[in-house]
């Protein structure tokens, strides 16, 4: 049973930086790819970032280009988000998931296609 587990969110000013990770257990992700998602108070859940694990091809959404950055620790099979520059508009619940299927680089955006979930860390930026 894949289990992904998310840590290091938390409160912190604007301009200021943040790290989440992800720890994931219970197969490998070789050949196949892992996420972020966002999801802000009344707002849909938005796709961030998301890296091949395989070769670690990244992918990142418009809104936080140059700001964040994806990585993984393919030994440790942990995924991390590095956010710097944080805007309160980053301010949201921020979610890892995993998909297990191939062809990851056609679906990385759509979160319909992650097959497993972590609970969600709250990262909140002040003003």
């Amino acid at each position: 049973q894949v289990q992904l587990v998310e840590s290091g969110g938390g409160l912190v000013q604007a301009g200021g930086s943040l790290r989440v990770s992800c720890a994931a257990s219970g197969r490998t992700f070789s050949g196949y790819g892992m996420g972020w998602f966002r999801q802000a108070p009344g707002k849909e859940r938005d796709f961030v970032a998301a890296i091949l694990w395989t070769g670690g091809t990244t992918y990142l959404a418009n809104s936080v280009k140059g700001r964040f950055t994806i990585s993984r620790d393919v030994a440790k099979n942990t995924l991390s988000l590095q956010m710097n520059s944080l805007k309160p508009e980053d301010t949201a619940v921020y979610y890892c998931a995993a998909r297990i299927e191939f062809n990851f680089e056609n679906f990385y955006s759509r979160q319909e296609k992650y097959t497993y979930w972590g609970q969600g860390t709250q990262v909140t930026v002040s003003s």
